[in-house]
């Protein structure tokens, strides 16, 4: 074997070994503040992204959903008892809600 100069990645064994150091690195490193579903969170035909914490209510999430028809939605889930607002819009509320408990538990605000 070879000489290897200092701070070299050589102390590490194996490719396989230095690939999930790296990876692990990449998602500390590159974690973001606050509750983020990346790609998204989906459930049945409804995904949700671009998930914030209210700054006024800890318990309320905040979300964007679409389904497959092109549908888009702003959304507000009081995690203490699964409501959204608006109630009502173009995107299925039973699977937007399902996406929105989802996120409520991942975000630790699940009853």
């Amino acid at each position: 074997m070879g000489q290897s100069a200092p701070g070299d990645l050589a102390l590490i064994p194996s490719p396989l070994a230095r690939l999930v150091i790296g990876l692990m690195l990449l998602i500390l490193l590159g974690m973001p503040n606050g509750v983020m579903a990346a790609p998204g969170l989906c459930v049945g035909p409804v995904c949700g992204d671009a998930f914030s914490r209210s700054a006024q209510y800890h318990w309320q999430l905040r979300l964007r959903v679409s389904d497959q028809r092109g549908h888009r939605e702003r959304l507000v889930v009081d995690c203490r008892n699964g409501a959204l607002s608006p109630p009502q819009g173009l995107v299925e509320r039973s699977y937007a809600a399902a996406v929105a408990r989802r996120a409520c538990r991942m975000a630790g605000e699940a009853t």
